[in-house]
């Protein structure tokens, strides 16, 4: 006569119980914070300019900044991944000669009077931000990248956003390096050739 075990019908029960939790702490796990990095020499103090989202453009100006016209939008989050709305964002990046707006760069390439160069934003209710931009060159060392200072309502995070496409060159730049395996939190996503995607995530909680 066979005997069956309910013990062991109860344990496999409990495993597949088991399994569906993890799973789903896996599937709501909370983002990773995005990664710190310098705000870097050409941060521009004083700057009174334009400052709104379309950095490709300037009052006044018919002509439009030179290089490759991107878009890059994403949200701000807390480390519980709620979206934060009001938060601050300040970024400022190099034209597309990899020259700065700023009196310490002394770098080859030209200025461009028609490169708005920082944009200051408001998040909106869903922490959702946007910018329209150039794609920023390369210069020295560095790979292509975009200087982020971000304010929630508990913390501030400074930050560099990088390109995808440009994977080795990222992989020899020494600030990209130092970010380890969080460097992921920095990298943009492609969605398509003149579109990109950047959620930041504060170390805020619960706003």
């Amino acid at each position: 006569m066979i005997q069956h075990n309910p013990f062991s019908r109860r344990a496999f029960g409990g495993s597949l119980l088991a399994a569906g939790a993890f799973a789903a702490s896996r599937a709501f796990a909370a983002p990773l914070v995005t990664a710190e990095s310098p705000m870097g020499p050409f941060y521009p103090t004083g700057y009174t300019g334009e400052d709104d989202f379309d950095m490709t453009m300037l009052k006044g100006r018919p002509a439009r900044a030179l290089g490759d016209v991107i878009e890059v939008s994403g949200r701000v989050l807390d480390r519980l991944g709620n979206p934060m709305s009001g938060a601050k964002i300040e970024l400022w990046q190099a034209n597309a000669n990899g020259r700065y707006a700023h009196s310490n760069d002394t770098s080859a390439g030209a200025l461009d009077q028609n490169f708005q160069g920082l944009a200051r934003l408001v998040t909106g209710p869903s922490g959702e931000w946007r910018i329209r931009t150039i794609r920023p060159n390369l210069y020295g060392r560095r790979t292509r990248h975009i200087h982020f200072d971000v304010s929630g309502k508990a913390h501030r995070l400074m930050a560099q956003m990088y390109f995808p496409e440009n994977a080795e060159k990222n992989a020899s730049d020494g600030l990209y390096r130092q970010l380890g395996k969080n460097a992921k939190t920095s990298l943009a996503r492609l969605e398509a050739p003149d579109r990109y995607r950047w959620d930041i995530v504060l170390m805020d909680a619960g706003q």
